[in-house]
């Protein structure tokens, strides 16, 4: 069952790789290649992925239709198709414009969970929606997972250059632990490595609920979507 909302939280499935697509080449325009979003939902044990999204109930009811891409001639053709295929890009829909779609991913977050950590692997928000809480929310959605799951240390990457991102961390306790020298393969810029260690404590749990409702009254309701 869905719950009518504006704006919710769910975790991302096999048919929103198209959209998450979409926000993936906003965000990160000279990534290549994109992320194997459909071998990271299928067969990574340790990898969770979730999604702020947008209901429109005035959109059609229309299903989006997936369009076959021809395969391509060669021996070069055929690894560019079993590419294609292992990054999930393979037959997909062909998306109407964002006012027409009765749901709209405004961004996304990946995190590999293994025994001791949460790490953070990729983050993204649509640009038109950013600096509308959206990220902000997708953090505090990870640490909520994080905290669920038993782990007591969040870590990521982040650009140096990154000041709002950078903000946006340092905020919710993330402090900076190391330097990974020409860590981006587009422009070889560094990024800073980037830890919160404490989410387990009484002390960061209460500075935790603090921020959350701070957010809430600023953005509104990001309410989890029920799972059917």
């Amino acid at each position: 069952m869905r719950i009518a909302t504006r704006r919710f939280v769910r975790r991302m499935t096999v048919a929103d790789i198209p959209q998450v697509l979409e926000v993936e080449r906003e965000s990160f325009p000279t990534m290549w290649p994109p992320t194997a979003f459909k071998r990271e939902l299928q067969q990574n044990r340790i990898a969770r992925y979730i999604l702020v999204a947008e209901h429109n109930p005035t959109a059609p009811a229309i299903e989006a239709v997936p369009t076959e891409i021809p395969k391509s001639a060669g021996p070069l053709g055929r690894v560019w198709d079993e590419l294609r295929a292992f990054l999930g890009t393979d037959a997909q829909p062909a998306l109407a414009p964002l006012e027409e779609r009765q749901e709209v991913v405004l961004g996304f977050l990946g995190v590999w969970m293994p025994a001791d950590e949460a790490h953070i692997v990729t983050f993204g928000v649509r640009e038109a929606h950013r600096r509308q809480g959206i990220g902000e929310q997708l953090l505090i959605s990870v640490i909520e997972l994080a905290r669920a799951s038993g782990k007591a240390i969040v870590t990521l990457e982040c650009r140096v250059s990154n000041e709002a991102a950078l903000a946006l961390y340092e905020k919710y306790g993330f402090e900076k632990v190391g330097l990974r020298p020409r860590y981006y393969s587009d422009d070889h810029e560094d990024a800073y490595v980037l830890s919160v260690a404490y989410l387990l404590t009484e002390k960061y749990r209460r500075s935790f609920e603090r921020l959350k409702e701070a957010h809430r009254r600023r953005w509104g309701d990001f309410a989890m979507e029920e799972e059917t």
